[in-house]
């Protein structure tokens, strides 16, 4: 077994269960996302992006295309938060919530790309 291997897919896998856990919920109610949660999928996401720069093929860079993609919309959505929190001053209305969510939710996609990208790969590799 590849240590290197294994944290890799580690990472890309709780990129997206944790992306996922702060998408699921109601769309525009604020209880149901929590900020500590998008902080933590930030985190990972860009932590699975530094472990993509080293692969050199072409799945390698769609795999990186895909950590880009979720890491923008990540960081995204915690500006959109921040602006409704501290610029506007309205605090999290479901509006904003449902801009933080929709954000994410792009993300999630990129994650699941990524995944499926990652299960193709292994399975295409031979022993």
């Amino acid at each position: 077994m590849n240590l290197e291997k294994v944290i890799f897919g580690f990472f890309i896998v709780l990129a997206a269960t944790l992306n996922f856990g702060f998408f699921v919920g109601d769309l525009d109610d604020p209880v149901h996302h929590e900020i500590n949660e998008l902080f933590v999928a930030i985190v990972v996401n860009l932590i699975a992006t530094v472990l993509k720069f080293g692969d050199r093929t072409q799945i390698g860079a769609i795999h990186l295309a895909t950590s880009l993609v979720a890491d923008l919309q990540l960081i995204a959505a915690a500006m959109v938060w921040g602006y409704a929190e501290h610029i506007v001053g309205t605090g999290m209305t479901p509006v904003m919530v449902a801009r933080v969510v929709s954000l994410s939710g792009g993300a999630l996609f990129a994650n699941v790309v990524s995944v499926i990208i990652l299960i193709a790969e292994t399975i295409m590799q031979r022993r």
